[in-house]
């Protein structure tokens, strides 16, 4: 084998290429940026309360009655994450549910872990409720002579004229152009 010639994709690539690669494609077909967003907003919710901030020889402790509502609220906000990455089809309700939790951390736990958390959460359930799964790509159906058939609803070229028919008519189409509620046809053709 020489430099010039190329690894075979997934055979002779080195094993953090290939990593890489099967990540994105997983990471594609999930809300994985809102289940990050979230589990990062369930941790200082959950970590504040705890915390003993030191300042010099200053030791500030955070800890409030709450600390056990904050406990719960952020290792939920951290599962619901979790849930989003491994579970899509949980995504209305685990966004819904983060949304919610969030709310509720902002009277319970240091305001919603000093608003980090709480800004955290609330942007993963957004991304969560309204993320949406791509669609595969549509075939086109084939008649039996091999031509696309488009999809009922669709036009697929301008009408051509009928030659044998009156010089303003075309086709066989209804031409509605001319009516209006104005007109007193009401959207229909008078007969006469």
């Amino acid at each position: 084998m020489s430099a010039e010639t190329p690894a075979a994709p997934g055979h002779d690539e080195h094993y953090l290429r290939v990593f890489r690669r099967n990540f994105r494609a997983w990471r594609g077909t999930r809300p994985f940026w809102a289940g990050l967003f979230v589990m990062l907003g369930g941790l200082p919710i959950a970590y504040f309360p705890y915390a003993n901030l030191r300042l010099g020889h200053l030791t500030l402790a955070m800890a409030t009655t709450a600390g056990a509502g904050s406990l719960i609220i952020g290792v939920l906000l951290v599962v619901l994450g979790v849930s989003l990455w491994f579970q899509k089809h949980v995504r209305f309700f685990a966004g819904v549910a983060a949304i919610l939790l969030a709310l509720v951390s902002i009277p319970v736990s240091n305001l919603g872990g000093f608003l980090i958390g709480f800004l955290f959460a609330l942007t993963g359930g957004a991304m969560a409720v309204s993320w949406a799964e791509d669609a595969p790509p549509a075939q086109e159906p084939v008649d039996a002579g091999g031509a696309a058939i488009a999809p009922m609803g669709t036009a697929t070229q301008a009408p051509v004229a009928d030659p044998g028919a009156n010089p303003g008519t075309v086709g066989a189409t209804d031409d509605l152009s001319g009516t209006s509620p104005g007109n007193e046809a009401n959207g229909r053709h008078s007969a006469g």
